[in-house]
C-alpha cells in the first residue's frame, strides 16, 4: 500500500542541530541573473550584491558606493530630472546575443506616477552600466494614471520561441507587456505605446511583474506583488498562467486576470483585487510550540518583489525575493526559497529558506509523523501575519487537531493533505528551521483551487 511504502522509506528523525549562518545583503526588489558560476541580484536604490551559492549573499554596490555606476547623476539625469527623483527603482539585467548585460532601469519619486524607464548596458554584470536611452515614460501631462502603467519595475525575459519580452507596471493602470528587438534591447516598432495590458487599473495595489516559462507544463507564469510594500501594508506574492506570454492569464480558480483591477472611483482598495491570484505568500509566523525557543521567532511581514531562477542542470527551482520583519519597519533581507510545481501544475514555495545541500546533516531523513505547525496564507492582503496551529499527523495517516483529515506520502517527496474536506497536493522536504536553529521535516502543498498550505516539524520530538 502507499502508506506502507512511505512507512517504510521515511523513518523517524529528531530535529537535527543547525548553526547554519546566511549572507543577508540588504537588496530591496531583487531581480536575479546568473553568468559563470556567480547568482547576482540588482534591487532598488542601485543596490546590487553576489553569491556562488544562493545563501550567502555579498553587497557589492549601493547608493552612496554605486558601482553600477559611480556617476549615475550625471550617467542617467534626464531620467532621474524627468521623474524629480534621485531615486533608481527595481531594474532587471539580462544578458544577450553579443555577450553584453542590458540593464533595464527606472526612476521614479514615488508619491506620483511620475517616471521613466531606460537602457544601460555593460561589458560586466557588475558595471559600470553606460546610458543608452529612456525608453517609457509616465506621469506626463494628459497622462491618464487610471488607465495608463506607471513605467517602473521591468523584468525582461525570453519566451519559448526566443522572442524577447518586457513586462512591467506598478499601480496606475496596471501590468504591461512589450516585445523587444533581442539584437538591441530596444522596444520593437509597431506596438501600442505601452504594450498589452494583463491586468491592474485604478491605482490597485499591484507590482513587480516577473515572468517565467517551464516547459514541463508549458505555461507562462506571472508572478505578482500586491499590497503596499510597508512592514504593515500587506506586501504578499501571487502567480496567475497562462499558454500564451500575451496571455490571457488565469487563477487556480479560474478567474480572468483581466478582470482584476480596482473598481472604479475606489483607488487602492485591496478588497477589490484580493479574490485574484494564487497567493504564495504572506506575512505569517510559525509560533514556537512549549519546549521550543520564543525568543528569535521571526514575525515576517511584507513579503514580496520576487524573481525567480530555474537550473537548467539540476531541474530544480528557486524562488527570491526581499521580506520585512515586525515591528522593525526598516530592516529588509533577501531570502531564497526551493520551489516545486504540484500536480495541479502550480507553484509551491519551501515554508523555510533555502540551504545549500551540503550544509544538511547525512542523517536528517524525512519523519512524516508528528507535531507540526501548519500555516495556510489565505488569499487576503493581510496587513498582519498569519499564524500556525499546531496539528497531530500520526502514525495511522490520519490529521486531528484545529483542522482535521488525513495524509499520504504516495511518491518519494511529494505529500497529499486532506484537511476539512480540502485536498492539497505539494511537496515535502527537510528545511532549516531558522527560529528553533534546526533541520527538521516540511512540507508545502496546494489546492486545486489555489490556497497554499505550509507545515513545519516541531523540534523536540523522537
Amino acid at each position: 500500500m502507499i502508506a506502507a511504502l512511505a512507512l517504510m522509506l521515511l523513518v523517524s528523525a529528531s530535529a537535527q542541530a543547525a548553526q547554519v549562518k546566511f549572507g543577508n545583503a540588504g537588496v530591496h526588489d531583487p531581480s536575479v541573473l546568473y553568468d559563470d558560476g556567480t547568482y547576482y541580484i540588482y534591487g532598488s536604490h542601485m543596490q546590487a550584491a553576489k553569491s556562488k551559492d544562493l545563501q550567502d549573499w555579498k553587497l557589492f554596490s549601493k547608493l552612496d558606493k554605486c558601482t553600477l555606476q559611480p556617476n549615475y547623476g550625471s550617467e542617467f539625469k534626464e531620467a532621474l530630472t524627468f521623474a524629480e527623483t534621485g531615486t533608481f527603482w527595481a531594474p532587471d539585467v539580462i544578458r544577450l546575443a553579443d555577450g553584453r548585460y542590458y540593464m533595464y532601469y527606472c526612476c521614479c519619486e514615488g508619491s506620483k506616477p511620475l517616471a521613466a524607464l531606460g537602457l544601460a548596458v555593460s561589458d560586466s554584470p557588475e558595471g559600470p552600466f553606460e546610458n543608452v536611452q529612456i525608453l517609457l515614460k509616465s506621469g506626463y501631462e494628459g497622462y491618464d494614471a487610471t488607465q495608463y502603467p506607471n513605467t517602473i519595475d521591468p523584468c525582461v525575459f525570453f519566451d519559448a520561441e526566443e522572442r524577447l519580452w518586457m513586462v512591467y507596471g506598478s499601480y496606475s493602470g496596471g501590468i504591461f507587456l512589450l516585445e523587444l528587438d533581442p539584437a538591441t534591447g530596444l522596444i520593437l516598432e509597431g506596438q501600442e505605446p505601452y504594450g498589452i495590458h494583463l491586468l491592474g487599473g485604478n491605482h490597485s495595489c499591484i507590482e513587480a511583474p516577473y515572468i517565467v516559462y517551464n516547459p514541463d507544463t508549458e505555461y507562462y507564469y506571472l508572478f505578482l506583488s500586491f499590497g503596499g510594500l510597508n512592514v504593515n501594508d500587506g506586501y504578499n506574492m501571487r502567480v496567475c498562467r497562462s499558454k500564451s506570454v500575451t496571455g490571457p492569464y488565469e487563477d487556480a480558480a479560474g478567474h480572468p486576470m483581466a478582470d482584476c483591477m480596482c473598481q472604479p472611483g475606489n483607488f487602492w482598495n485591496n478588497d477589490d483585487i484580493a479574490p485574484y491570484g494564487v497567493k504564495i505568500m504572506g506575512g505569517y509566523q510559525f509560533a514556537p510550540l512549549a519546549g521550543e525557543n520564543s525568543d528569535k521567532a521571526a514575525i515576517v511581514r511584507s513579503p514580496g518583489h520576487n524573481s525567480v531562477y530555474f537550473d537548467e542542470e539540476t531541474g530544480r527551482w528557486f524562488l527570491i525575493h526581499h521580506t520585512r520583519f515586525a515591528p522593525n519597519n526598516d530592516r529588509y533581507i533577501v531570502q531564497t526559497r526551493e520551489m516545486w510545481f504540484n500536480d495541479y501544475g502550480w507553484p509551491c514555495v519551501a515554508p523555510t529558506r533555502f540551504v545549500t545541500d551540503d550544509r544538511f546533516p547525512a542523517d536528517a531523513v524525512y519523519q512524516p509523523f508528528g507535531t507540526y505547525k501548519v500555516l495556510s496564507h489565505g488569499q487576503d492582503v493581510n496587513t498582519e501575519e498569519h499564524v500556525s496551529v499546531p496539528l497531530e499527523f500520526h502514525e495511522d495517516f490520519t490529521v486531528t487537531g484545529d483542522m482535521s483529515g488525513a495524509f499520504e506520502n504516495d511518491r518519494a517527496g511529494h505529500v497529499n493533505i486532506t484537511l476539512d474536506g480540502v485536498e492539497y497536493r505539494g511537496f515535502c522536504a527537510i528545511g532549516y528551521d531558522g527560529d528553533q536553529d534546526a533541520f527538521v521535516s516540511t512540507f508545502t502543498a496546494m489546492s486545486e483551487d489555489g490556497r497554499t498550505l505550509w507545515g513545519v516539524r516541531a523540534t523536540g520530538q523522537d
